[in-house]
């Protein structure tokens, strides 16, 4: 149907899919460029639906720019090959990471211009060195009609389908339509989105990948669009292709503004500098921002900012001489995993510690390298023998990502860390791992030295032995100068080791040594979750004091008689048998006893009444604006119970940010989950009943 024997419903149609493809493609510049969101995802949902609707009633509406087109079409045999009008050619690096790099670059640059000493400095651009995949974009009168791949730089892949979802490309550029216009730049990866994507993989059973470059790559490569559309993929320009029709600037700096005017995302970390000390501060700065940007870099770029020097200087072989790549230290290398040990934590978690061949990586020689857990261990497929890739990043402990398989001889065994470590290193105490915790532990929790400032902490904290004044300095200070060993040691204290401490004085040390005596009588709930028994609250320990009465019955229980107690599923019972079972615990607490330590045993704890009583709750994640104590604290005061670990007899499940397995747990069980709000609204409509 021609605009001139249009229907006036058809003309309305028309004008209204125009208004809304230009609107949302303003909206989705304003999100994905610009990070300043300018209406609420549910009204741009409405405005997509209603452009969608009009195309569907009117196919003839439908056009190449359409935010409709981003999503869609059928799978590809294979990537049509794409000859590149302007070859995309490689940049020089300059591996020398030290300011020598810049000063070796200007110097060249200054030479082959024909510059003397007095001559002034030369005028570059800086920008960042993106860690992704380089991409052309062919804008052929304002719309997107090619995406191509670098490839060999002469000829690279059609990847228009894929480049096509991402919402950071403009479908069509702002402002005049040149013939043609062609952008380089780097389709990447954040790393936010990154950790997102291997997280969503791994829960589909599906591979995970290395590192955001491979996955940026590997998503651009995708023959079906729809897989790519699902990566939370970005982007930014750097450079331009052919042009034809546009008015070129006469700067490198002044390309990169004109871009951004068209629509593109360019990076904010770019500059104008003036010779070698410039530069050289340039590069010094963003690499003490390299650790906090959001995406990964692997170095700065440098180029002459005159195209007419850029021009004058050419090329050598395939690379410009007016730019260059001044990396930093690599931060991933490869190296051997020669054995896996562990390391015993504060609170028990053993976390399998990669000895490697030493390799300088990240600025350091690395020779250590976490593995997280055994799930982690499991899902990489580490072997002891393996090649892998190591990471450092600034301070963060170095890490390895995965092993290189094709570098595997022969069959490796693989680690199974409770079958290597079924003891603790540190006490001898036994290991164990819960069900659906990642984490195996030692189950010394009262004997061990790696656990000994945490379990004292927690055995002295308010809601337990409630001794004032033993806080984390003083017990700092008692553990490291092997005065407290264990808890029994406190109710051994003199006056004169006390005193000696720093800041403690013969008052203070008096006041401590009369709070430790006070803490002698207590009450067996208190006792038990002094213990530090893992996945054993405040609540949890007033119902077993309740059930059993005495210590020694609880001691004695096995995990059936344990799950007739409220809250008390298969894995609580579990930590609690564990606990038990280990001698080191029983040891320590037969002391404690000796030190006269005592509760009137009898008499069961009376539970709390309030809004709650009778509901279990469990906490997992991070909640907005509550800790979780001030979360716990706020259901205990209505009379409810927090326990450690979902079961069927879990009331709710408050889930916050990062909710891992107990969330999942939770919804295959079918127990109501709610977050902060609805906890919040949960208290005060109780409150409002009662």
């Amino acid at each position: 149907m021609t605009a001139q024997h249009a229907t006036p419903d058809a003309q309305a149609a028309a004008g209204r899919a125009a208004a809304l493809r230009a609107e949302i493609a303003r909206h989705d510049h304003a999100y994905y460029v610009l990070d300043a969101p300018t209406i609420p995802d549910a009204e741009y949902d409405r405005l997509f639906r209603e452009l969608q609707a009009l195309e569907a009633a009117y196919p003839e509406l439908r056009t190449p720019d359409s935010p409709t087109q981003r999503v869609g079409g059928k799978p590809l045999a294979q990537f049509p090959p794409v000859r590149h009008r302007v070859p995309m050619l490689s940049i020089r690096t300059e591996t020398d990471t030290g300011a020598s790099g810049a000063e070796t670059f200007d110097a060249r640059v200054r030479r082959e211009l024909g510059l003397k000493d007095g001559d002034p400095a030369v005028e570059y651009s800086a920008e960042l060195k993106f860690d992704g995949l380089a991409i052309s974009l062919r804008y052929e009168h304002g719309v997107l009609v090619q995406a191509a791949t670098r490839g060999d730089g002469e000829t690279g892949e059609d990847v228009s389908s894929n480049v096509r979802t991402l919402r950071a490309i403009p479908l069509r550029l702002h402002g005049p339509a040149p013939a043609v216009l062609e952008i380089r730049g780097e389709v990447y990866l954040r790393r936010d989105d990154f950790e997102a994507l291997n997280r969503r993989q791994a829960e589909a059973g599906e591979k995970t990948f290395v590192n955001p470059r491979n996955a940026a790559a590997g998503s651009i490569r995708q023959l079906d669009p729809a897989i790519a559309a699902r990566r939370p993929l970005s982007f930014f320009a750097y450079g331009l292709g052919e042009t034809e029709g546009w008015a070129v600037p006469d700067t490198h700096a002044g390309v990169l503004d004109a871009i951004a005017a068209c629509g593109l995302p360019v990076c904010e970390h770019r500059a104008v500098l003036q010779g070698a000390a410039e530069l050289a501060a340039f590069h010094a700065r963003i690499g003490a921002l390299r650790d906090s940007l959001p995406f990964d870099i692997d170095g700065v770029v440098y180029k002459v900012n005159s195209l007419a020097l850029q021009q004058r200087l050419g090329f050598v072989t395939r690379e410009p001489r007016w730019a260059v790549a001044h990396k930093y230290p690599a931060q991933e290398a490869v190296t051997l995993l020669r054995d896996i040990e562990v390391q015993v934590g504060r609170t028990g978690a053993l976390t399998p510690v990669a000895r490697l061949e030493p390799v300088f990586v990240g600025g350091v020689t690395v020779t250590n390298a976490t593995l997280h857990n055994q799930d982690e261990i499991d899902r990489k497929d580490v072997r002891i023998g393996d090649w892998v890739i190591v990471r450092r990043a600034g301070d963060v402990i170095p890490e390895v990502v995965a092993p290189v398989p094709e570098r595997r001889t022969g069959e490796l065994p693989r680690f199974d860390l409770l079958a290597r470590f079924p003891t603790c290193p540190v006490c001898g105490s036994h290991v164990v791992r819960g069900e659906d915790e990642a984490v195996a532990r030692c189950s010394g929790g009262l004997f061990c030295p790696a656990q000994r400032r945490q379990a004292l902490l927690h055995f002295a904290g308010r809601r337990a032995m409630d001794i004032d004044g033993l806080g984390d300095k003083v017990v700092e200070q008692l553990v490291d100068n092997a005065i407290v060993k264990t808890p029994v040691d406190l109710y051994r204290l003199g006056i004169l080791a006390l005193a000696g401490l720093e800041r403690m004085g013969e008052k203070s040390a008096q006041n401590l040594l009369a709070a430790i005596d006070k803490s002698r009588s207590t009450t067996l709930a208190r006792f038990i979750f002094a213990l530090g028994i893992r996945n054993v609250g405040e609540a949890t320990a007033r119902e077993l004091a309740r059930q059993f009465g005495k210590l020694d019955a609880l001691m004695a229980a096995d995990e059936v008689a344990l799950q007739q107690v409220p809250d008390v599923g298969p894995i609580v019972a579990r930590s609690i048998v564990d606990f038990f079972a280990e001698p080191h615990n029983c040891e320590v607490i037969a002391q404690l006893r000796a030190a006269g330590v005592h509760w009137l045993e009898g008499e069961p704890a009376v539970p709390a009444a309030g809004a709650l009583q009778g509901r279990t709750f469990v906490l997992t994640g991070t909640l907005p604006t509550l800790t979780r104590d001030e979360a716990k604290a706020l259901i205990e005061a209505q009379g409810g119970k927090v326990a450690g670990s979902v079961s069927k007899k879990t009331s709710y499940v408050i889930a916050g940010e990062d909710a891992g397995s107990k969330l999942a747990k939770a919804e295959a069980l079918g127990v109501a989950i709610l977050d902060e709000a609805g906890l919040r609204a949960l208290v005060n409509e109780n409150i409002t009943n009662a």
